[in-house]
């Protein structure tokens, strides 16, 4: 069993809520092949949104490029959603900021130092050459 199926099966367990607060499922269908494709993601809720942090060397967020439907197992509820991904740099570096300042855990894993409970600039503008966001808007 892989990482990836362990946090799947915690998921979808009802022991999920031990996870549940900061990780999700996204399934994300294939452009090409049509197949689809679910995976454990780490999100955070901002403007209405919810963000998915990950890295640009990862393929399955290239399904999304033109914005696509997905389905969420949030919280072990199915929703369904519109999935973007956030490639301007600019805007990464500015989404990048407000996720340290909620999640101020997650600077040190990312290599981002914290100044005076500021992101540092060069920091930021470093990963975000490296990262890019999904955002996700619920679908009614």
């Amino acid at each position: 069993m892989t990482g990836n199926d362990f946090m799947s099966w915690i998921l979808r367990s009802p022991f999920h809520s031990i996870l549940s607060n900061g990780m999700m499922l996204i399934t994300v269908t294939g452009h090409k092949t049509r197949k689809k494709y679910t995976l454990p993601v780490g999100y955070y809720r901002d403007g209405g949104y919810l963000w998915v942090l990950t890295s640009r060397s990862r393929t399955w967020w290239k399904n999304l490029r033109c914005g696509a439907k997905v389905d969420l197992l949030l919280k072990r509820e199915l929703v369904a959603a519109f999935a973007e991904p956030e490639l301007d740099e600019r805007s990464v570096e500015t989404q990048l900021v407000k996720y340290i300042h909620k999640i101020p855990s997650a600077a040190r894993p990312l290599g981002i130092r914290v100044d005076n409970g500021q992101a540092n600039a060069k920091d930021v503008a470093r990963v975000a050459k490296e990262r890019l966001f999904v955002r996700l808007k619920k679908l009614a």
